[in-house]
């Protein structure tokens, strides 16, 4: 099985909101919160892939990131690594230009959110700042 290599942004509003995205019902863990991203293309670098998918998902135009950390996670149907970086500043609202519902949480609500486990780790590191 092929690893997944995902760039994931942690987007952090004005008011220290984190966006969090729903997966669509037909996708790999669909129907759980994520934060929004996507898969690293082989020319790209994460921040480039990061900034991409930002913009086709969510509609903003990030001008700057940052590492946060990174993951490897196996499913039973699927191998992912995931990229991890704080978006540190972006211009535009966001939206669900694919039709996903989105919203912005504080960092205090995070937990009541049913995530992917490979989110897991991503959500205890969130908590810990």
């Amino acid at each position: 099985m092929k690893r997944v290599h995902v760039a994931v942004g942690i987007v952090f509003n004005e008011d220290n909101q984190i966006l969090l995205a729903k997966r669509p019902v037909h996708l790999h863990q669909g129907g759980k919160w994520e934060f929004p991203g996507g898969k690293v293309e082989s020319s790209e670098t994460t921040s480039e892939a990061l900034i991409r998918e930002l913009k086709e998902e969510v509609a903003i135009e990030v001008t700057s990131t940052s590492p946060l950390m990174v993951i490897s996670h196996d499913y039973p149907d699927k191998q992912v690594y995931l990229d991890i970086h704080t978006v540190n500043a972006f211009s535009g609202e966001a939206q669900g230009l694919e039709g996903q519902e989105i919203k912005w949480a504080r960092l205090d609500e995070l937990k009541s959110y049913d995530f992917p486990a490979a989110n897991a780790p991503i959500v205890e590191k969130l908590l810990s700042l």
